[in-house]
């Protein structure tokens, strides 16, 4: 029964799905305001890809660790260029991309333990 609720094929998608919000409320020149907002900008960054790092390795279990944290570093950087768009009237900031990549490492570290000591299942 747990194996089904965490299939590879469902983690996916819903890797991607949090993948495009992620981007949409990056780019949105007034994103709505969320409960989270209270705790700040960093938190939000850090949420953000903690969530997107413990799906991608449940998403893709014999991926390469380092592959899946170099892929996600580049889509925080990405999403800060994104930012520096005039039209956008957001703030790109390295500090952002540098909360990305700790939250990014850590998950990465714990999703992998996550992985490695879960009950095995179907991989596909």
């Amino acid at each position: 029964m747990i194996a089904k609720l965490f299939s590879p094929r469902l983690m996916q998608l819903l890797f991607w799905l949090a993948g495009a919000f992620s981007l949409v409320m990056a780019v949105l020149p007034q994103p709505p305001s969320l409960s989270i907002d209270q705790f700040g900008d960093k938190f939000a960054h850090v949420l953000a890809f903690v969530v997107l790092t413990l799906l991608a390795r449940l998403a893709w279990p014999r991926a390469p660790l380092w592959l899946l944290v170099a892929g996600l570093s580049v889509y925080g950087a990405a999403i800060e260029l994104f930012q520096m768009i005039p039209d956008l009237n957001r703030d790109a900031e390295l500090r952002d991309w540098i909360a990305d990549i700790a939250a990014i490492a850590l998950t990465a570290v714990l999703a992998q333990f996550l992985v490695q000591f879960w009950p095995k299942r179907d991989m596909n």
